[in-house]
């Protein structure tokens, strides 16, 4: 059987961290930003870590390479 390739787009989505978790970046960031006030903003600018259970283990299986 040959090996199983990593999944391009989520390769450029996720990244791991040190201990395990998935890290990844929040939506809504990329235009129509003028009605979105600045609090909002700056809450978006940060990763955020992937709580679901069954989503780590299906986006792990694919980014693992």
């Amino acid at each position: 059987m040959p090996k199983m390739k990593t999944h391009s787009g989520a390769k450029k989505r996720f990244t791991v961290t040190g201990s395990g978790k998935i890290r990844r970046l929040k939506a809504y960031k990329s235009h129509i930003l003028t009605k979105k006030d600045p609090k909002r903003k700056r809450g978006l600018r940060r990763p955020a870590i992937m709580t679901t259970n069954g989503e780590i283990k299906r986006i792990k299986r694919l980014i693992q390479a």
